[in-house]
């Protein structure tokens, strides 16, 4: 064990605690105000209160993502100088416009909406949360888009061993980012809807609070949940076409490929040797690799070790293989939790479709289960996403072991490493008790009765 893997370990294990708030505070955002909405076009307090018992939960969830976030701009300095020299003057600006315009946006309203309460009109109220709704979406779309040049770098030139912008327009308008945000926000709306599903089916089923409300709540989210699972699948779809012409060694580990076929196969099971980059035992689908690619029978998908052939003459001697199990069972998880989460969503839609929601109240449990499956999809997909690029830090341009610090030592790496985990691990049962307290330990009755900012 080295400074190197220590250093993408801790990225590794603080980047994960932090999105597991970010997809949920994006899309609840939009589900809190789509509630105040409502109760601004009807007048209905029970829109009102839904804003609230909801709203409360965001405001947890949006302080854990803004603390678990703080940490992972500082590593850039500390455990990744050498990464920040090569590529600072192109990943600064769009990380300097999100902090400067999407985060004071939504950070400012969001101070507006808590103590805005009975001091604002209802649509003014109502506008405070879309804009903070707006600024955390515009928030994530900027990080994506730093992202997206790791991904798909454009718009530089190399100059004196750094990459400099040249086009700020091309940044933009990267073609990583309009398959990876769209992705992204689809997934945030699904979490934030089974993350309400799954809460309004517990006390459904345990018979707690006022079930008009959570019925109510059941509702809208099982519609929710819906609309994100539909979104997220076709979505995910366009996104895995782009990685095969941009990343094709990523595609190629996450379907275990090791040898280029034309038409490919798509693999259900595959028991493989790593090191021997060889099949012991697979299933695989004849040509529907191909036609999930290039929407037809025919077209060549490029293996492992062609690949691998092909990056040492393009970019010289080395391993240019990512770790092939990692990325193939993240794959799978990511995918089938995903269609998972559609069934799940589509079901729930069935039986308040036919009101038998009561009747098979048996299923209530398993709808409170499903709270995880996003959280399972979003933390899969993003490990696939950043592991499957190895060994690049930004593709085609730096490897990861030429971005790690030259001055960090070993200790220094193992002591920050031991203590964000450990503060990270004590946020994350922080947070567990402040939802479980504020979600399924009261009756909506107390939502009713204390002010948003006594939170």
């Amino acid at each position: 064990m080295d400074e190197l893997l220590l250093a993408r370990l801790q990225f590794c294990i603080t980047t994960i605690y932090h999105f597991f708030f970010v997809p949920l505070t994006l899309g609840l955002s939009i589900f809190v105000a789509l509630l105040e909405t409502r109760y601004v076009q009807t007048g209905d307090e029970k829109y009102k209160h839904q804003t609230q018992f909801w709203g409360k939960l965001f405001l947890i969830n949006f302080a854990m993502g803004v603390v678990t976030g703080i940490v992972q701009e500082f590593q850039f300095g500390l455990n990744w100088s050498d990464y920040s020299r090569f590529v600072g003057d192109i990943f600064g600006a769009p990380l300097a416009v999100e902090a400067l315009l999407a985060f004071f946006l939504e950070s400012t309203f969001l101070g507006v909406w808590i103590f805005g309460w009975e001091r604002l009109s209802r649509r003014l109220h109502a506008a405070a949360i879309w804009l903070v709704a707006i600024g955390s979406n515009l928030s994530a779309l900027w990080i994506l888009i730093a992202n997206s040049f790791m991904q798909h770098p454009v718009g530089y030139t190399l100059r004196n061993g750094r990459v400099e912008m040249t086009d700020f327009f091309a940044l933009l308008t990267n073609s990583n980012i309009f398959s990876q945000y769209p992705h992204v926000l689809a997934s945030g709306i699904a979490t934030a809807g089974f993350f309400v599903l799954g809460i309004s089916a517990y006390r459904l089923w345990r018979r707690s609070g006022d079930q008009d409300f959570f019925n109510q709540s059941f509702r809208w989210a099982a519609t929710y949940a819906l609309l994100g699972s539909l979104a997220v699948i076709p979505i995910g779809h366009a996104q895995t076409q782009h990685v095969i012409q941009t990343q094709p060694m990523k595609m190629a580990a996450a379907e275990a490929l090791w040898n280029s076929e034309d038409p490919a196969g798509l693999s259900l099971f595959t028991w493989g040797d790593e090191a021997g980059r060889r099949d012991i035992f697979a299933i695989r689908v004849p040509v529907l690799l191909s036609y999930l690619a290039y929407g037809s029978p025919v077209g060549q998908v490029e293996g492992i070790n062609d690949l691998q052939a092909q990056y040492e003459r393009q970019y010289g001697p080395g391993d240019y293989v990512p770790p092939v199990a990692v990325s193939y069972w993240s794959f799978r998880l990511m995918v089938g939790a995903g269609f998972a989460m559609l069934a799940l969503a589509a079901a729930a839609i069935l039986l308040l479709w036919r009101r038998q929601l009561q009747r098979f109240a048996y299923t209530l449990p398993v709808f409170t289960a499903a709270l995880f499956l996003p959280y399972l999809a979003n933390s899969t997909g993003w490990l696939l996403t950043e592991i499957g690029r190895q060994p690049w830090i930004v593709f085609g341009l730096m490897k990861t072991a030429d971005g790690v610090s030259p001055t960090v030592s070993f200790g220094m790496v193992l002591f920050s490493l031991a203590a964000f985990t450990l503060l990270y691990g004590a946020l994350i049962v922080a947070d567990v008790y402040l939802l479980v307290k504020y979600s399924v330990g009261e009756g909506t009755e107390a939502v009713e009765a204390e002010p948003m900012a006594a939170l």
